[in-house]
């Protein structure tokens, strides 16, 4: 797993935040790995422990998605697809 990641305990259960870990929905939902990648194997391996960490593949927020703002609500009014609630 390339990056750190963090679990938080949120309302909805435990979310990841995978950060670096995979950038988008895609690599880790299909097992694709960025295009740029030391090593398959273990990408493939951080992918399901962050599965393992994670309530749900619903929990998993990928570090560089932008469908991240159009999957969770705003966090604010005037904050519609710049910063959403995770929880």
């Amino acid at each position: 797993m390339r990056g750190p990641v963090a679990r938080v305990n949120t309302r909805r259960g435990q979310v990841v935040l995978a950060a670096d870990a995979t950038h988008l929905y895609a690599h880790i939902m299909e097992g694709r790995v960025f295009p740029i990648t030391y090593n398959v194997a273990e990408t493939l391996e951080g992918y399901s422990t962050i599965k393992r960490l994670a309530d749900s593949a619903d929990h998993i927020i990928p570090g560089h998605d932008g469908e991240v703002l159009d999957r969770y609500p705003a966090a604010g009014p005037g904050l519609e697809k710049w910063v959403v609630r995770l929880d």
